[in-house]
């Protein structure tokens, strides 16, 4: 008789169904504080021009790009350019799909 802790799940859960790759690529774009810092910012501030984000971390403007396109790449945050200043927002879409694929696993 064999014992187990963790019973086996289902192939058929909904588990089995998350795209593995896609959620690391998510769970690496969060991976450094400063990238979870900044998404938090937008979703509790709405959209932001560069020049405020750079203002909400003491990290220097080209340190915050490079979180910033680590973010867009993941498709988490998106930008639209006004004139001479780019303007981010958090995509909601894909922020609720990493809340389902974190929800089942």
């Amino acid at each position: 008789m064999s014992t187990s802790c963790c019973p086996s799940s289902p192939s058929d859960s909904p588990a089995a169904e998350i795209d593995i790759d896609d959620l690391a690529r998510l769970c690496k774009a969060l991976s450094h504080p400063a990238r979870v810092q900044l998404l938090r910012h937008l979703i509790n501030h709405g959209e932001c021009y560069f020049g405020s984000l750079a203002d909400v971390l003491p990290l220097a403007p080209s340190t915050i790009s490079q979180h910033v396109t680590i973010l867009k790449e993941a498709g988490l945050i998106e930008g639209s350019s006004d004139v001479q200043r780019v303007c981010y927002c958090v995509n909601r879409e894909r922020l609720q799909a990493l809340k389902r694929m974190i929800g089942v696993l």
